[in-house]
């Protein structure tokens, strides 16, 4: 096993995103750090990233990252948790397939949203969900999104299936609740499947090592390497005059060469190159 390394995994129902690190970190020595880049609610199933060892401070690379899902929307009853774990708040006569159609397609585009009651934001330094389960009044703030496609693939019994590719920190559960809105009617989720983030989609998982998945994000850059500078950058110092080249040196994030062969995954911090992880750490 490695010790850094990038994970794509399929999240299961009914667990946390916490929780569904659990069989991955059975497979590392006790205290080797796993994380995730981005959350999925415990309903929700779908793709994931799983961040091993030092990869963990690789997390700013996917927080910016759209995703696409495939949602199934139930009509008629809005729960305050936006989900089937919720109980009803609210009822409305569900929309007809025009109504419903012009809504959907109404969302396209660049809006504000209001995230659900029930997520884990902090606001005034406390967990939003925790402060709804006590009954306290939180006033959640908008935050602007991009919704880049919406389709509405089938309506039955009222309920919707719908594919959304959208913006990060959009928010499924208020966008099917708004939907409703916008058609005269109240809805909550009642499945929620992460297709895409990013590059990466389902059918990718266990197909790439960690060096494939970085360079698909398009945010890493080549680095090479003088090997007169080498016992320095050991010692965690790369000097400017050590950059042979940089295939392109807008980007944030670096594979560093000697060579032709991988040192290091680095990052630029105040204007300088950091060391993250190297490869010769990879081994166990």
């Amino acid at each position: 096993m490695k010790k850094n390394d990038i994970i794509l995994f399929d999240k299961e129902e009914g667990v946390t995103s916490f929780s569904s690190l659990n069989s991955i970190k059975r497979k590392y020595e006790k205290g080797t750090k796993v994380g995730h880049a981005g959350t999925l609610d415990k309903f929700a199933s779908g793709l994931m990233i799983a961040l091993i060892g030092n990869a963990t401070k690789l997390n700013p690379v996917f927080s910016s990252f759209d995703k696409s899902y495939l949602a199934t929307i139930k009509f008629g009853e809005e729960t305050d948790t936006l989900d089937p774990e919720g109980k009803v708040v609210y009822e409305a006569a569900p929309p007809t397939i025009e109504k419903l159609k012009e809504s959907v397609l109404s969302f396209v585009g660049e809006s504000m949203q209001t995230p659900p009651l029930y997520s884990a934001l902090h606001i005034n330094g406390k967990r939003a969900y925790l402060e709804a389960r006590k009954g306290n009044i939180i006033d959640m703030p908008e935050r602007k999104i991009t919704v880049y496609s919406a389709d509405l693939l089938s309506y039955e019994n009222n309920i919707a299936l719908c594919r959304f590719h959208v913006s990060k920190g959009t928010y499924i559960r208020s966008l099917a609740r708004d939907i409703a809105y916008k058609a005269n009617s109240a809805a909550h989720l009642i499945n929620l499947r992460r297709e895409t983030v990013g590059p990466y989609d389902l059918e990718m998982i266990g197909k790439y090592d960690y060096i494939t998945l970085l360079k698909m994000t398009d945010m890493f850059s080549d680095v090479r390497l003088n090997k007169k500078y080498k016992k320095q950058i050991d010692n965690g110092y790369i000097p400017k005059e050590a950059v042979i080249d940089d295939s392109n040196c807008e980007k944030g994030f670096k594979f560093l060469y000697f060579d032709s062969s991988l040192y290091a995954i680095s990052s630029i911090i105040n204007g300088k190159m950091k060391i993250i992880f190297r490869e010769s750490d990879e081994s166990l």
